[in-house]
């Protein structure tokens, strides 16, 4: 009987250890979530177009009056990726909240747009703010999750660029460039740049599933 009972539980535990398969990316959304886009592109170097999913949870008592007196949706985004293999796909990674919701308040102007790329084997969640700027958070799939391994900012007034800031996680090494010239009027683009290069303090890499929100990310701190 023993016996038996050791075979059942080896068993269960190889089927509890499988990972789940499906052919169709959209099938890992969790309930009370729908899928907003999806982006393929090959994130583990295996020559298969993986998946990943921007997802946005559907609660009614977040659908709420703006100042504006519109009702909007201000339920939060995440993000799910999924790999391909020759069985389907299977997930890999996942945040249900990290992303805000598109309606939130822009203040005098409109909320940052959120874009999602996959670019030279890398996860880039990328925010756009039009006249503003833009930054940008890289991720790698390695040590079985995506880690942030590099960040992108730059700061401008339509095309008159105030600062410019990139930093290498991996080589622990930040970039910034700052326009130090003092516009007179508008249409005054001059550009004097001065660069530095500093070395930045970083006990481990962030991991994607582990950010609660990526607007409270102190990217300022490094």
């Amino acid at each position: 009987m023993n016996k038996v009972l050791i075979t059942l539980t080896f068993l269960l535990s190889l089927v509890m250890s499988c990972k789940v398969q499906n052919h169709d990316p959209s099938f890992f959304i969790p309930k009370g979530y729908i899928e907003v886009d999806k982006y393929f592109g090959d994130l583990n170097k295996d020559g298969k177009d993986d998946c990943v999913l921007l997802i946005k949870k559907t609660d009614t008592n977040h659908m709420i009056t703006n100042s504006s007196g519109l009702k909007v949706d201000r339920n939060r985004r995440g993000i799910l990726v999924v790999f391909k293999n020759d069985n389907g796909y299977h997930l890999i990674d996942k945040n249900y909240e990290c992303f805000s919701s598109e309606n939130e308040d822009g203040g005098s102007y409109f909320p940052p747009e959120l874009r999602v790329e996959i670019k030279k084997g890398n996860l880039q969640v990328r925010y756009e703010h039009g006249r503003y700027g833009y930054w940008n958070y890289t991720f790698r799939f390695q040590n079985s999750n995506f880690e942030m391994i590099g960040y992108d900012k730059v700061e401008q007034r339509g095309s008159y660029i105030e600062q410019e800031i990139s930093i290498n996680f991996l080589t622990k090494k930040k970039w910034n460039r700052r326009n130090t010239h003092i516009p007179e009027h508008e249409k005054d683009l001059k550009a004097t740049f001065d660069d530095k290069w500093s070395n930045i303090n970083l006990d481990k890499l962030i991991k994607l599933s582990e950010v609660e929100d990526f607007d409270l990310l102190p990217m300022h701190t490094y």
